[in-house]
């Protein structure tokens, strides 16, 4: 996903600021596409000159966002990714919602309507989440958990509903420059 945005300096992140804020926050789900598609994608948005954050390292399921990716996302003007972990999604919407934030869902290798319909991997995730839920004795927890689960369910069917790019079938050469001179463009 890509989103347009400005990131306090001092953030870890794989790029150098020098003063100004970030025009692009990356979303993505680490091990899926870190040493390949977004791995691209960022080098081609650096080459660009579009000041791009891109975490450093992953967070792992079920610890809280760290302070400075909170701040990233708050704080950006275009976001793209290719998957992306849920909560980082909800806060992004939010921004999208609250400060008219740009964001572009990228769909790599994975059909819109199984994000909006949370069926395939999607659902296999879902189903995941919602046994831990089940599994949680604490009733306060299992509330807590029933609230993400209730955010992560919207935040899917809204992102699913954007215009976004689609990686399926297409080289991903071609498809990276044209969601890098999209970029160029809004900046």
């Amino acid at each position: 996903m890509v989103e347009l945005h400005e990131i306090s300096e001092g953030s870890s992140s794989s790029s150098s600021t020098h003063g100004r804020g970030y025009d692009v926050f990356l979303s993505f789900r680490g091990v899926d596409t870190r040493n390949s598609f977004t791995n691209h994608l960022y080098n081609a948005l650096i080459h660009a000159n579009i000041t791009t954050f891109l975490d450093d390292e992953e967070i792992e399921t079920g610890e809280d966002l760290k302070p400075e990716l909170e701040s990233a996302i708050k704080s950006s003007r275009n976001y793209a990714a290719s998957t992306w972990c849920l909560d980082e999604l909800v806060l992004i919407l939010e921004q999208r919602r609250t400060s008219k934030h740009i964001v572009i869902p990228i769909f790599y290798h994975v059909e819109p309507t199984h994000v909006r319909k949370q069926q395939s991997s999607f659902g296999d995730a879902m189903d995941k989440h919602r046994q831990k839920m089940e599994a949680e004795t604490d009733e306060n927890k299992r509330s807590q958990w029933a609230q993400k689960m209730e955010r992560w369910n919207k935040a899917l069917i809204e992102v699913a509903d954007l215009k976004g790019k689609d990686a399926n079938g297409r080289i991903e050469v071609e498809l990276i420059d044209e969601i890098v001179n999209g970029i160029f463009h809004k900046l």
